[in-house]
């Protein structure tokens, strides 16, 4: 049965720099990188050498510990190098690409000719496993333990988020077949979230085998744990899994052409952007191509994904594994004069979700005012004290500062009764955002559920 569930808890950051809804194409990439930290907590075992040839949906590595868990090429090529870190851990794998893709042999399949085993196997040597994720705990899904749910947001809030109805328009036959897909792998239901405050797109909304569930608020209502949580919350011994909405694409494409297919459209968005618009690449393409000639003079920051979550990459750099947008920003490095811009200064330029500035006052009056904002913390890190600020953005029946406190201290018992289970570190962004004591909140998370995940699952 579906749900409506309208939020009032949360933040929208309005930025600089949306996306016009303009579609470039860019020419192959000279290289894409596999990072094997975009996969978190994953060890990986290398099947290629350095040097050794490779077509799209090959399997370059796997597991460790989990050898039917594949990571394949996206693009054809030749492994130029294996960059490692201390004590020799991979860092990533660099591909050279070929000027046009040459794709693994294989073929299409009837989705509803197979069993959920079999769709499994198909998924797990084709490579397109690790786009299943799980809670608890926020990584690639043990294919091993059945879920009791399938949770797939529709859309994304997030700051400066790509459109995913501009995304799918023309993907309605591949995202139904990766519904299809998807259905066969748990006996519970697939839950697919729509934004209720705006018109979704007709893959969306004309989907077969689903239930819709509506959701009204501001951010974080596009993040897929705001949604588990109001739609079927998971207790201790419960799994879910959860698809990106465009992933579900990719799935649906690959049964549909038998081709492992990695092109991603992404949004390249941001202050610092010359004419924000989205470009069609490939999964972790080199991002030299995408934003040479793109980005206005200045000091700036590349981010791969959104700027609550995404991470901090190098012009050089590649797009992440999970990431559809980059996002580029004033970097917020440089001083500050105290009387104009710095604490002491009108702050008419500034947001901020107290009272501190002004702009408050003017959100009321035009409260689609977009900031052009740095990545300056104004600030260092300070006492962790109670003080209200993570429950007036943190949608989740849930503690937030008991939470982060608890995983701070190690303290399993607290998590546990605390709902760790529940979250992931994405959950937390905007309590990260709007905390006085800049602390890496959703680090801290991120070891808390590690510590579950070694002593509890």
């Amino acid at each position: 049965m579906s749900k409506t569930v309208k939020l009032r808890k949360g933040l929208d950051i309005k930025l600089v720099g949306e996306a016009e809804k303009v579609m470039e194409s860019l020419p192959m990439p000279s290289e894409v990188a596999l990072k094997p930290a975009d996969f978190h907590g994953m060890v990986p075992k290398m099947v290629l050498k350095e040097g050794e040839k490779v077509k799209a949906g090959e399997v370059v590595f796997h597991d460790k510990y989990n050898e039917s868990i594949k990571y394949v090429s996206p693009v054809s090529g030749t492994i130029k190098s294996i960059v490692r870190g201390e004590k020799r851990r991979i860092l990533s794998v660099v591909i050279t690409a070929d000027s046009e893709i040459q794709y693994a042999s294989s073929s299409s399949v009837n989705v509803n000719d197979l069993n959920g085993e079999q769709v499994k196997e198909k998924m797990l040597a084709a490579g397109l496993w690790p786009f299943v994720k799980q809670r608890p705990i926020d990584v690639v899904a043990n294919p091993n333990v059945a879920p009791k749910a399938i949770f797939i947001s529709g859309f994304d809030s997030s700051p400066l988020a790509p459109d995913y109805n501009f995304l799918l328009e023309g993907k309605e036959a591949d995202f139904q077949t990766g519904i299809d897909a998807l259905a066969k792998l748990t006996n519970g239901s697939i839950h697919l979230g729509l934004n209720g405050q705006t018109m979704s797109a007709p893959a969306l909304i004309n989907a077969k085998g689903v239930q819709m569930n509506r959701f009204y608020g501001k951010h974080p209502i596009g993040n897929v744990g705001t949604q588990i949580h109001h739609v079927d919350p998971i207790n201790k011994g419960e799994m879910v899994w959860t698809v990106n909405a465009l992933d579900v694409a990719m799935i649906g494409r690959y049964f549909n052409t038998g081709k492992f297919d990695a092109t991603r459209t992404i949004a390249l968005c941001g202050s610092e952007v010359s004419a924000p618009k989205y470009y069609t690449t490939i999964l972790g393409a080199q991002l030299t191509g995408l934003l040479d000639g793109k980005i206005k003079e200045g000091n700036v920051r590349y981010i791969s994904g959104n700027v609550l979550t995404g991470d901090k990459v190098e012009k050089d750099g590649y797009l992440g594994a999970y990431h559809h947008q980059i996002t580029v920003i004033p970097e917020g490095n440089e001083y500050k004069f105290f009387l104009t811009t710095g604490w002491l200064g009108h702050g008419f330029d500034k947001f901020s979700n107290s009272r501190l500035f002004p702009t408050w006052l003017l959100n009321a009056v035009a409260p689609n005012k977009k900031y052009r904002l740095d990545t300056n913390t104004n600030g260092e890190e300070r006492a962790f004290v109670v003080t209200g600020e993570l429950e007036r953005v943190f949608p989740f029946d849930i503690m937030p500062m008991q939470l982060v406190k608890a995983a701070i201290t190690k303290d399993i018992d607290g998590m546990e009764n605390l709902g760790i289970y529940e979250v992931a570190p994405e959950d937390f962004a905007l309590c990260e955002y709007v905390c006085t004591t800049k602390i890496n909140i959703q680090d801290e998370v991120r070891k808390g559920l590690d510590l579950i995940n070694e002593e509890c699952m």
